[in-house]
């Protein structure tokens, strides 16, 4: 089984920056496609961002792009969500996580995460 272990999380003020890593074991990480979820106070969790198991291909939702970057180093078995000009709405707790297929897309309904990191965002 994978473990996921998320850190970085904290309060920052809105426009600032903040980079949160996972640590992954267990599996060989460098075959499995990685994420980031978020569940905000009283909504449902939701995808964030993906990475394509060779680092090549990434995706964002809308509502994040051009704002947070994804990045995996194989090398360290770490996955990282830089988080750029933040707002309060990204106020949440961030959850990395790992598709159950090898060598296949990231899918939210079909992955492992972590216990999270909670990342506050004040006016």
């Amino acid at each position: 089984q994978v473990q996921l272990v998320e850190s970085g999380g904290g309060l920052v003020q809105a426009g600032g920056s903040r980079r949160l890593s996972c640590a992954a074991s267990g599996r060989t990480f460098s075959r499995y496609a990685m994420g980031w979820l978020r569940q905000a106070p009283g909504s449902e969790r939701e995808f964030v961002a993906s990475i394509l198991w060779s680092g090549s291909n990434t995706y964002y939702a809308d509502s994040v792009k051009g704002r947070f970057t994804i990045s995996r180093d194989n090398a360290k078995n770490t996955v990282y969500l830089q988080m750029r000009s933040l707002k309060p709405e990204d106020t949440a707790i961030y959850y990395c996580a790992q598709s159950t297929n090898p060598f296949t897309t990231f899918r939210a309904d079909s992955c492992s995460w972590g216990q999270g990191t909670q990342v506050t965002v004040s006016s």
